[in-house]
């Protein structure tokens, strides 16, 4: 599969997935639990060497939807690499800083509400973390070295603060779906690829002159009526999503000129600019690289057409 088809493939799945919100607002009264050592030894999995390469160790544990509130036995696993406590009712998580190997933790679908007092700082190692649906409101006291993926989808997150290039120096995928953002600002990572933001209420691209090595960036679902806010400086994107925003005049497309070296893929549907009929030549004019335009691949005629009107335009000049 080529690049082109790979993003192509992505443009309206990865990242627009409905994520389960029966977790942290959930009405229903249940049950909770304390952690027992029959629950975890129920849940671990994945033999392998430590230390010295003489002992060996479970190294995975999975505790999802055990009707946990407290997790403090987890503190003596010490081996542990990768943790999934998904669908719980946890807000304190201190008793993983003692998991000084983990690797990969699962927190989807419980009522953490902030990072602070949190054991992060002790998670040197981590690389993958996913806490969608909780109760965040802010990034104060997230750090992150060696985190490469971070999802925070579906929390109530109003402005990205703290996300900057010398705390998170790994990441390379952030999700902040389903949030309350109203601009891009903040998110200060140069070494970024990835960043899915669909399901905001984005009014404003700012800040993004800061991500030089993006590839892919989603803004499905936000209430942008412009582009502006493209930076030439974004010298590696190849695919951008703006379905279903508030984009409606030719001009407010002009900013796509910044970007049209790289860029391979565009997603423009369910905007109003779609009842312009000739919309698909005017995105070619300012791109004439594309390879796909929504979901149909720019044709032969379309491109010579393209081509045709910019060799019309510079004759005007």
């Amino acid at each position: 599969m080529s690049e082109i088809d790979e993003y192509a493939v992505l443009s309206d799945v990865e990242g627009e997935e409905e994520t389960s919100q029966d977790g942290a607002g959930a009405d229903e009264k249940v049950q909770l639990c304390h952690l027992t050592k029959e629950t975890i030894s129920q849940g671990l999995s994945l033999l392998c060497r430590t230390g010295n390469g003489l002992e060996h160790a479970f190294v995975k544990v999975d505790l999802r939807d055990k009707r946990l509130f407290d997790i403090a036995l987890i503190s003596s696993y010490t081996h542990l690499r990768f943790v999934d406590v998904s669908s719980n009712q946890l807000i304190d998580l201190s008793p993983l800083a003692s998991l000084t190997q983990l690797l990969w933790l699962k927190v989807d679908n419980n009522a953490v509400a902030s990072f602070k007092g949190q054991p992060f700082a002790h998670l040197t190692y981590l690389q993958w973390l996913s806490m969608a649906v909780n109760r965040l409101t802010d990034l104060d006291g997230l750090v992150g070295p060696a985190l490469e993926s971070l999802n925070l989808t579906g929390n109530g997150i109003q402005r990205v603060n703290g996300l900057q290039s010398g705390c998170f120096d790994s990441l390379v995928t952030l999700e902040l779906r389903g949030n309350h953002l109203d601009t891009t600002d903040g998110i200060n990572l140069p070494n970024l690829r990835r960043l899915f933001l669909a399901q905001n209420v984005i009014k404003h691209l700012e800040g993004l002159e800061r991500l030089e090595r993006l590839t892919f960036l989603h803004l499905r679902d936000n209430q942008l009526d412009s582009l502006d806010g493209l930076s030439a400086n974004m010298k590696c994107l190849q695919y951008l999503n703006v379905r279903g925003n508030a984009i409606s005049e030719e001009n407010a497309l002009q900013s796509l000129a910044l970007v049209s070296k790289t860029l391979k893929a565009l997603v423009l549907s369910h905007n109003p600019l779609m009842e312009t009929t000739d919309y698909r030549l005017s995105v070619l004019i300012l791109l004439p690289q594309l390879g796909r335009l929504d979901k149909d691949l720019v044709s032969p005629e379309e491109l010579s057409e393209a081509q045709e009107k910019i060799k019309e335009l510079k004759e005007e000049i």
